[in-house]
């Protein structure tokens, strides 16, 4: 039915798309969930609480990398693939059936931080995988397309997520949404999964010509933390800014500026719709002029354009509103097209899966994780509506060093780099 490079394509792509389908309509109805789930009157109360379980779930990236990366390396990669696929479908199926607050009292917000915590456990291993997957399987000269349609499975995700908030918000009377609307989406992870299962079944492994590790776990740790530390430092600004402009925002406009959640969702919509073609251009462009110097250009960007831009979101126009999201977009989209390929590249392949699923998870986990209750605590504390911009550009500060400490590698021959470790 389906050619093998389409399979490929679509088996590698699809965990991605239900993966941050299920944390985009988890940020997009945060406010909803912080009054099923909690039992706080403080709305920023609530938000601070929805986030924190949105918060543990990332932290359990890092060892889901470290789970999902193994098997990856021992057992191959579509093993690990098929993993992380089924504990995120049925996770995300079982909160859109959860019963709420009101109901189950304090187990309601217990049972949800648990499945938070597994969906962060597959993720972890999903998006890494995922992109090393596919670019794996394609040649040294479309890696870094093969690694931005990867992760534009994460953009296509966020905007069905963002795209069902907006028909939901638009057709459902506002009490029938809270009541159960919201959990609608949620529902369509166990269908998504079953079909992510089905496409890779099947699908045969990418070529491997050097020798597999037996515990790469442990060989990570004794001989390659000092590359691990640098893909974590290099991945922090497309993290944090991903998941600031991406997850967050929505809740920012409707809090700060009081714009409504449809219209709110509706930019993010947009934002994210032109985030596809963004994401799949760098990665392109990439493999014809090198990654390091485009990786650069956008963090410098990030660093000097993150307080102008939340400054154009600050106003009353839509237009400028939507301006200063695509300005984030763009850079986005140029950082997380290209990172893939550069982390894949710069890395072992005996020990990839579990070096670049750790260093890609560290920085998601942690600073990711973190950047959305962050950013409402520093407004709430501070008063300071443009306050998330600073987290953004402490974030570029320490990519563009990190980055600057690898050689290009773009193209060259997959093997061990001569930088990736022992230093």
């Amino acid at each position: 039915m389906f050619s093998e490079k389409t399979r490929i394509i679509g088996a590698g792509a699809i965990g991605n798309v239900l993966e941050w389908f299920d944390f985009a309509i988890y940020g997009y109805f945060a406010i909803t969930i912080g009054q099923t789930f909690f039992p706080h009157q403080d709305p920023v109360a609530q938000l601070l609480s929805t986030f924190g379980v949105f918060a543990i779930g990332c932290l359990m990236r890092p060892l889901g990398s470290l789970l999902s990366g193994s098997i990856g390396d021992r057992y191959g990669r579509r093993a690990a693939l098929t993993v992380s696929m089924t504990a995120m479908a049925f996770s995300t199926f079982l909160v859109g059936i959860l019963p709420g607050y009101e109901t189950l009292g304090l187990a309601a917000p217990l049972l949800l931080t648990a499945l938070r915590m597994v969906q962060g456990l597959s993720l972890g291993g999903e998006c890494p995988t995922a992109f090393i997957f596919m670019i794996e399987h394609a040649g040294a000269r479309r890696r870094g397309l093969a690694g931005a349609m990867a992760t534009g499975g994460n953009a296509a995700g966020l905007l069905l997520g963002s795209v069902s908030g907006v028909l939901l918000t638009a057709v459902m009377p506002p009490e029938v949404l809270q009541h159960w609307g919201w959990r609608l989406p949620f529902l369509l992870g166990l269908p998504v999964g079953l079909m992510g299962l089905w496409l890779r079944r099947g699908v045969p492994e990418p070529p491997r010509d050097t020798g597999i590790v037996a515990t790469p776990v442990r060989e990570v740790f004794n001989h390659h933390l000092w590359l691990v530390a640098r893909l974590a430092c290099m991945g922090s600004l497309g993290t944090v800014t991903f998941f600031i402009i991406f997850l967050y925002l929505v809740s920012w406009l409707q809090l700060v500026d009081g714009v409504s959640p449809v219209r709110a969702l509706g930019f993010s919509s947009i934002a994210m719709a032109a985030g596809l073609p963004i994401y799949l251009c760098a990665g392109w462009l990439s493999d014809r002029i090198g990654r390091r110097k485009l990786l650069l250009a956008g963090m410098a960007a990030a660093l000097v354009g993150a307080v102008p831009l939340f400054w154009l979101m600050h106003h009353a126009d839509p237009i400028l509103v939507l301006v200063g999201e695509l300005g984030f977009v763009l850079i986005i989209g140029t950082v997380f097209g290209i990172e893939p390929a550069f982390m894949v590249e710069a890395t072992p392949a005996p020990i990839r899966c579990t070096a670049v699923a750790l260093g890609f998870n560290l920085p998601a986990g942690i600073l990711g994780g973190l950047a959305p209750l962050a950013a409402t605590w520093l407004i709430h504390r501070t008063g300071n509506d443009l306050s998330p911009a600073f987290l953004i550009m402490g974030a570029a500060a320490i990519s563009l060093v990190a980055t600057a400490s690898f050689r290009d590698r773009t193209g060259m021959p997959d093997g061990e780099p001569a930088d990736a470790s022992k230093r």
